[in-house]
């Protein structure tokens, strides 16, 4: 054995055993008569000691030349540590090496491997295997770990089916662009990666399955960003001969038990908002409710004076920031700027002081008197000692804007707690949504989407206003899972094909296979996916998810380490039938 005991698990008790330890030199530090070796593994931190009195002279001079990260053996036996680290658990023992093997030797790394590194993100992903061995990467995959044996626990004992879908499938005109893999055998032909198990957990639930999950690898060809990876993981689950609640209730508990296990957190609430109310009130679909700063309209109480910028806007609208009337005007100068960044795009803002006595001051006093800004204060919930922050422009466009600056500001007060947690369902999304470059209609989850009860018909005549039986998990302001009530009938959908721009032609090409099925009994169906790595990111306290991914891509979807995506030889394109045109 390399190892009788691992670096974290030695206590007083063990005083005068013999061990064995394995691990890498995390540092040492020479006295000239004594040398201590900081031996680490994955589980922690054991002191090795070497002195003169008790240490052969060539066993001291094979410690003295002991470099970082050089992978060791060490036998010894465990002694009590005269000066004692009450910061590791191992802090009251010591090991008196008898013998030393160096198991592997170690160049210089690039950065300390240290939980304060000194090593920037760039250089962290390009040495990756060294950068799993710090702590705080190391404790978030073991954390990602414990969420996702705790998924499948839960959802195996309350009757689901783990079930494996194919990785080489069909490329599919709905969604974000497909990965496509070409195929040797099948020339000129392609395979596309999935971007979610969709139409095979349909097909399961066709197949009787009525129970089904999968924590699968999906692949999105999209723009990057913190919380986004091009492939990510999704827990994938389905349910036949079940309703909206009986979905809502079974994902209600395995996020409850989450929560209770992982976090020790008791919550029994999950409110539901309309996704209406959720762009009226916050700006978004999936807002974090741990605090306030509601949105006010203002339309009826700004634009009855000749202030042309709210005139002439379609929407206006502002946010009370509680205690925000102590800002200096330097601050406030600050926060316009913020929102005039080309990632907000507001061309200003415009703000009002509700002071300690009552009365008001606002950037446009000009053109509004005392009694017009109180009623902006009644109508944002703004009292005293608060400020006022109001955007004006495009309703679509100064929602989000003002829900980025919510957003910011909730930052800044400390109001985003990662120790709270406030779930919250969005319910009855858009079935389809407006795409002014093609002209037409999309699906705004996918083309399976059941409408809501009694809204088929709405499809011929105002096909904007139908609604999705379509629902989002949201926690502290994040999606982390979404889903609907599928369609299970072949005449609905082709009809939902029909008013997506396919032809039946293309339809039957697309999708043919789950046409065909649906004529065999497809049950009542329906189902959710969460985002297993957003999941565990926010469970863990934090909202970028690449500490929670062994091996990460950057935000140009390139993995630095293995330098992928990489050219292929002119061989491998020719026997995959391929010619490069590449644009200079």
């Amino acid at each position: 054995m390399y190892r009788s005991h691992n670096c974290g698990e030695l206590r007083a008790a063990h005083i005068n055993t013999e061990v064995t330890l394995a691990g890498w030199v995390q540092k040492s530090r020479d006295k000239g008569f004594i040398v201590w070796v900081d031996l680490r593994d994955r589980y922690g931190i054991t002191q090795l000691v070497f002195d003169e009195e008790r240490t052969s002279k060539t066993l001291l001079e094979q410690a003295n030349n002991l470099g970082r990260e050089f992978v060791i053996q060490a036998k010894g036996t465990v002694v009590e540590r005269a000066s004692k680290n009450s910061n590791i658990p191992t802090g009251d023992i010591e090991i008196l090496v008898a013998e030393l093997t160096i198991l592997n030797e170690a160049e210089l790394p690039p950065f300390t491997i240290e939980d304060n590194t000194d090593g920037g993100e760039d250089l962290r992903m390009k040495y990756r295997y060294l950068d799993i061995r710090r702590n705080p990467v190391k404790n978030s995959l073991i954390f990602r770990h414990k969420v996702t044996q705790e998924v499948r626990n839960y959802l195996s004992n309350d009757g689901f089916i783990e079930v494996e879908t194919p990785y080489l499938i069909k490329s599919t005109p709905e969604g974000a662009r497909d990965f496509v893999v070409p195929s040797r055998m099948n020339e000129g032909q392609f395979y596309a990666l999935p971007q979610s198990p969709q139409t095979f957990k349909q097909l399961l639930m066709v197949g009787g399955m009525d129970k089904y999950f999968q924590i699968v690898k999906c692949f999105r060809d999209e723009d990057l960003r913190a919380d986004r990876q091009p492939e990510f993981t999704q827990i994938d689950c389905e349910m036949a001969f079940i309703e909206q609640e009986d979905i809502l209730n079974a994902f209600e508990g395995l996020t409850r038990h989450l929560l209770k296990e992982i976090n020790g957190v008791e919550v029994d609430k999950f409110p539901r908002m309309l996704y209406d109310d959720a762009m009226r009130l916050y700006g978004n679909d999936k807002p974090d409710i741990r605090f306030g700063m509601e949105f006010g309209e203002l339309n009826e109480v700004a634009q009855h004076k000749e202030f042309n910028v709210f005139k002439s806007a379609e929407l206006v609208v502002g946010i009370a920031v509680p205690g925000g009337n102590t800002y200096t005007r330097k601050e406030i100068d600050k926060l316009i700027s913020w929102v005039k960044r080309p990632q907000v795009g507001a061309l200003g803002m415009v703000y009002c002081r509700c002071n300690e006595d009552g009365s008001f001051k606002s950037s446009v006093d000009k053109f509004y008197d005392q009694d017009d800004l109180a009623k902006w204060a009644e109508v944002t919930g703004a009292t005293s000692g608060d400020l006022i922050c109001i955007l004006s422009g495009d309703t679509n466009k100064v929602r989000a804007q003002l829900s980025a600056l919510r957003m910011e500001l909730a930052e800044r007060l400390g109001l985003r707690k990662p120790d709270e947690f406030a779930p919250l369902w969005v319910m009855d999304f858009p079935l389809l949504e407006w795409d002014e470059d093609t002209e037409r209609y999309h699906a705004m989850h996918h083309p399976f989407t059941s409408p809501k009860p009694g809204q088929l018909d709405l499809l011929k005549t105002d096909p904007g206003a139908v609604k999705a039986n379509a629902y989002d998990l949201v926690l502290n302001g994040n999606e982390i899972g979404g889903g609907s009530i599928r369609i299970h009938d072949a005449a609905t959908q082709a009809l939902m094909f029909d008013y997506l721009g396919f032809t039946p032609e293309e339809a039957k090409a697309q999708f043919g296979f789950l046409m065909d099925a649906f004529q065999y009994g497809a049950p009542p169906h329906g189902g959710l996916a969460f985002g297993l790595d957003r999941l565990v990111a926010i469970l863990g306290g934090q909202e970028t998810i690449r500490d929670f991914i062994a091996f990460p891509k950057n935000n140009s979807g390139r993995d630095v380490m293995i330098d992928a995506p990489a050219p292929i030889d002119d061989e491998q394109l020719e026997e995959l039938s391929l010619k490069l045109n590449l644009k200079s």
